[in-house]
């Protein structure tokens, strides 16, 4: 029997400071599933590396002169249709851009002191196709921006989800993973999952992390912070 080798995620770190931009490329080249294949140093640079070397996940520094890093994932994301992921990088954990990262389509976001357990942890799971949805800032973010926006009148619109699909989108906001929602609903996996494919459908969403935001845009969660 061949077993299949693993996957390598290829990798590209973006940052304007060269010693965040190096140490981060050094730490995740020491591992065996993971390939930093280029390294820029601002947006602009980022969006031509990653045009030419298809990388499965962006680490971009939020805030870079020029093209900064929301400007860069958008192009990036847009570019390869959803095929690479996006992890923003922060200095702080109330950074004023984050939820336009996450609305622009990012995976999630680490920030820029995070250990290095963190660091692999969250390239892995952005890899994977999930959001990096961290319970210490990331729901705060989510719902402080929400709140802000609460005031505009909203587009967005969840009339076509059955309930059992608004019910999952709840979940997926609150954080819960899709053996938790399994188990709150008292459904299968396969089942969560179904839902969630054509809530995402339906909603055009990316991933965990859009839906989060539009739960709290539609108001099917109010902010309470």
């Amino acid at each position: 029997m061949v077993t299949a080798a693993p996957r390598v995620i290829r990798t590209l770190v973006a940052d304007d400071q060269a010693v965040v931009r190096t140490a981060f490329a050094n730490l995740l080249a020491t591992q065996a599933d993971i390939e930093v294949v280029a390294e820029a140093e601002d947006g602009a640079g980022a969006v031509r590396l990653a045009a030419e070397h298809r990388p499965d996940v962006v680490l971009l520094d939020i805030r870079m002169p020029g093209t900064n890093g929301i400007e860069a994932a958008r192009a990036i994301l847009d570019a390869s249709g959803g095929a690479t992921k996006a992890l923003m990088l922060t200095t702080f954990g109330l950074d004023e851009y984050v939820y336009e990262a996450l609305a622009a389509g990012a995976s999630g976001f680490l920030l820029k002191d995070a250990t290095f357990p963190e660091l692999l942890h969250a390239v892995r799971v952005v890899a994977a196709g999930n959001a990096l949805l961290s319970p210490e800032i990331t729901k705060r973010l989510v719902a402080e921006f929400a709140r802000q926006r609460a005031t505009a009148p909203l587009n967005r619109s969840v009339e076509g989800l059955t309930t059992r699909e608004a019910e999952v989108l709840v979940l997926i906001a609150r954080g819960l993973s899709n053996a938790e929602i399994a188990a709150h609903l008292t459904i299968t996996d396969h089942t969560v999952k179904t839902h969630i494919n054509r809530l995402f459908a339906k909603l055009d969403l990316r991933d965990r992390a859009q839906a989060v935001i539009t739960a709290y845009e539609t108001g099917l969660i109010r902010p309470s912070l």
